[in-house]
């Protein structure tokens, strides 16, 4: 097997045993064309997975060259099997993976600072429509030093403004 159809089976074992939750995701769908579209990526998906590991996986037959030697002649198989044993597949050698590898490494940081920010900033934002659906149902009974209680910089910078005489105008 080729070097490069080793790395492609070695892949796809990493793949299958990984595990996808194609269930998991399944449940993230909301239309039936986007359905159709995740049934077409899963089939194809196992298809290919299946040719990897049946295909790729399996060593060639070896020649029989006796059987060829009593059929066409000791003199052309022996050419044939010299040449065949001169054949030298060369070794795939991976140039790619060590450029990009630590470029992915740090985008994997970088992605995980990113969702930390994220799920803080969810929070901050939750927290907020909670204050603000609260306000929503006070908003007609309340009155403004209860609202200045809760937003003290407000009550600041209307104090300020009438002291300073300013009146927006």
């Amino acid at each position: 097997m080729s070097g490069a159809g080793k790395k492609i089976v070695d892949v796809a074992k990493k793949a299958a045993s990984k595990g996808i939750d194609w269930d998991g995701m399944a449940k993230l769908l909301v239309s039936e064309e986007a359905r159709k579209e995740f049934s077409t990526l899963r089939r194809a998906f196992d298809e290919v997975n299946s040719t990897l590991q049946t295909k790729f996986s399996q060593k060639p037959e070896p020649i029989d060259w006796e059987y060829y030697r009593k059929g066409i002649g000791p003199r052309v198989v022996d050419m044939y099997k010299e040449a065949y044993d001169s054949i030298q597949v060369p070794k795939f050698v991976d140039t790619v993976t060590p450029q990009y590898k630590p470029k992915f490494d740090a985008l994997l940081v970088e992605l995980k600072e990113a969702e930390q920010n994220s799920l803080k900033e969810t929070e901050r934002l939750d927290k907020e429509i909670a204050e603000v659906q609260e306000l929503k149902k006070k908003i007609s009974t309340m009155t403004a030093d209860e609202y200045f209680q809760k937003h003290p910089e407000l009550k600041k910078k209307f104090d300020d403004e009438i002291r300073n005489d300013y009146w927006g105008y």
